[in-house]
């Protein structure tokens, strides 16, 4: 169970790590479509932040689809859930709900073949992009509220192994007590007997001494 547990933080904690590098691309494309959408800037200058644009567009995809711990992947759509198991006889589960946020998707909504090659496209762009970026944050608030039900049950695993641990120690330290107090009285009436033995057998001896 613990290591359901924390295969499933692992896998959220990886989830969570690309999900805010995605969102921190989202937030220097959104300069970069701002940039572009200036009127007054000529063609040479815009298709240089066009391809910076496209350069961080590809990074996101690097990111998505590298966002992998024991092949669970949690934003790209391969996985809708994780689930772990929360009991000892595998009846209760934690599920936690996959973020897809691959590009043209409904989380992040800037097109793969997004472009900010025109004023027009880039002015586009910036709306886009900010609607992108409050989907993300939302989406990292849901892991992080998944990742935080993971722990929880993680630590309350660990605290109940060691009661259970403690529990049994008590219980064996308290008959191997038993078990010592029962050696020790077995090893006295044996020596009583011994002596009661001896004692028995000398009476013979001390009768026969009275005849000569």
């Amino acid at each position: 169970m613990s290591d359901s547990l924390n295969n499933g933080i692992s896998a959220i904690d990886v989830a969570n790590s690309a999900g805010q590098s995605i969102s921190d691309l989202l937030i220097q494309m959104k300069g970069k479509a701002v940039a572009a959408a200036d009127s007054s800037l000529d063609t040479a200058s815009r298709q240089a932040l066009n391809s910076d644009f496209q350069a961080l567009l590809g990074q996101i995809t690097n990111i998505v689809n590298n966002a992998s711990f024991n092949g669970t992947n949690l934003i790209n759509g391969s996985t809708t859930s994780i689930t772990a198991l929360a009991s000892a006889n595998a009846t209760n589960k934690i599920t936690v709900a996959g973020q897809n946020m691959t590009l043209s998707g409904t989380i992040d909504t800037v097109a793969k073949a997004g472009s900010v090659s025109t004023q027009a496209k880039a002015s586009a762009m910036v709306s886009t992009i900010d609607t992108s970026i409050q989907n993300v944050d939302a989406a990292l608030a849901n892991l992080g509220s998944g990742e935080q039900k993971f722990s929880i049950q993680n630590t309350f695993v660990s605290q109940l192994v060691n009661s259970l641990n403690t529990g049994i120690g008590n219980l064996v330290d308290a008959n191997m007590a038993t078990e010592s107090a029962n050696l020790q009285s077995l090893q006295v009436k044996q020596q009583l007997g011994v002596q009661a033995l001896s004692i028995a057998n000398s009476q013979p001896q001390i009768i026969l001494s009275l005849f000569h």
